[in-house]
């Protein structure tokens, strides 16, 4: 592509473009299809925008919180968690109330306009914070590297690795079906800008935003820890305890509580029981891409059989929700402290701990991929690799993920009674995306800066 056709710009454009027009087909799909390009979740959130917007009389689909009890004819707000499965934070439903009165897809507008702005972001981030500091490597010999990058080759790659976000068909097909992740997406990259920048403070407000939002930001505090230290604490326990990551975490735990508390004050116990408590001891027996569905569904109570209290402790411990959390939480915060040392490895920690975590969540769909996916166009300029390993790597990555939804086409679509198989397929799911976890750790760049 010469350089006037690959310039941001225009790829801007181009994913503007793309989305607004999946957008409309959207539209004129649904009137006409039974089975719908809108995903379930955006109607969920579209419910769950006309109840807050629309409290009913008396008590019904009033929201429940202390504050609302109180002054009541001044906070006039319904309850979201009237829809049923809506179990995100209230404050999403308030983003899409214009739902309602100003056009049915403008929540599938605003998440594509996130999109954008991600990108926007990466680009910015790459042209200012990783290809201006990233050294290439001298193409006569492996050991020794050659001068940084010129101007025109910083906007060139800049331009080329935003475009992996921005033209990523996974990317944008999610949010033009409705799918809110752009938005944690765009807390999470503005917390990552920000904390690249120097600008701790508000990077810790960004962080206790985008845990409040979503759970899993949570494990990127840890990363940062030996980041804000600096070189000067050393490297012992004095690097992760000192006055700088003790305001970090008190600002970014001050804001995540004090969003909660605001939630709670006007919805009540509805929201912190939906948007938190529910997750901990959740029991999804559904299929998805993590094998501990199977055990889930064996082990799930059936309407009008009482539950066997006979177990010993270590079954109901294995059949605990909350077992999934010991290997998962254990490597996404270990992962953090082993990697999170200077903020030029922040990407590759974050990228690290995010996958982990995903890999080895009790529920996992595809779109819980683009929570590390959208860390990777910053992540590629510090891969020294070959292109047959990165191919590799790519194949094993999509080769599980069609392993799996080839069987799961016959639970889902056929009938067939084929969960054993669609079991240890999930097993071959983690095991190979933990090979490429790995194999990207083996081939980072750790002296690229």
């Amino acid at each position: 592509m010469s350089s006037s056709l690959l310039s941001f710009r225009n790829v801007v454009l181009l994913s503007t473009a793309l989305r607004v027009g999946l957008i409309l087909y959207s539209e004129w799909h649904d009137e006409r299809s039974v089975v719908k390009y809108t995903d379930v979740d955006y109607r969920v959130f579209t419910d769950a925008a006309a109840f807050i917007a629309n409290p009913g009389p008396g008590h019904t689909n009033q929201a429940k919180g202390p504050l609302t009890e109180l002054l009541g004819r001044f906070v006039n707000l319904g309850d979201p968690y009237s829809r049923e499965t809506y179990r995100y934070t209230p404050l999403l439903a308030l983003l899409l109330a214009p739902n309602g009165w100003l056009h049915p897809s403008f929540g599938k507008y605003l998440f594509a306009f996130c999109d954008i702005v991600n990108g926007v972001l990466i680009y910015q981030l790459l042209k200012t914070e990783i290809l201006s500091r990233t050294m290439r490597w001298n193409p006569t010999t492996s050991k020794s590297r050659a001068p940084a990058r010129p101007p025109a080759e910083i906007e060139r790659f800049s331009t080329l690795y935003a475009a992996v976000h921005l033209l990523n068909p996974m990317v944008f097909s999610i949010s033009t079906r409705g799918s809110s992740e752009s938005v944690l997406s765009l807390f999470v990259l503005a917390t990552l800008y920000t904390v690249l920048k120097d600008q701790w403070d508000l990077a810790a407000v960004l962080l206790g935003l985008s845990t409040h939002w979503k759970i899993y930001p949570l494990v990127y505090g840890l990363g940062c820890l030996g980041v804000i230290s600096g070189p000067e604490h050393g490297n012992g326990l004095k690097r992760i305890v000192n006055w700088r990551t003790i305001r970090f975490g008190f600002i970014s735990a001050c804001t995540f509580i004090l969003l909660g508390i605001g939630c709670y004050a006007i919805w009540g116990y509805p929201f912190l029981y939906e948007s938190y408590l529910y997750h901990i001891h959740r029991l999804d027996h559904r299929h998805n891409f993590s094998p501990y569905f199977y055990q889930t569904y064996l082990s799930y109570p059936e309407y009008g059989i009482p539950v066997d209290t006979t177990q010993t402790i270590w079954i109901k411990l294995l059949r605990s929700p909350l077992t999934s959390f010991v290997p998962q939480m254990g490597l996404a915060l270990g992962l953090g402290l082993l990697f999170g040392r200077k903020k030029e490895d922040l990407v590759f920690t974050w990228f690290v701990q995010t996958a982990v975590f995903v890999v080895f969540n009790k529920v996992c769909t595809s779109q819980y991929f683009l929570w590390y996916l959208l860390l990777l166009p910053l992540l590629i300029p510090r891969l020294s690799m070959t292109k047959g390993w990165a191919v590799a790597y790519g194949a094993v990555w999509a080769g599980t993920q069609a392993l799996w939804l080839s069987e799961a086409y016959k639970l889902e679509f056929l009938g067939q009674s084929v969960f054993h198989g669609l079991w240890w397929r999930g097993l071959v799911y983690v095991v190979g995306n933990c090979w490429v976890i790995a194999g990207l750790v083996d081939v980072y760049d750790k002296e690229g800066q």
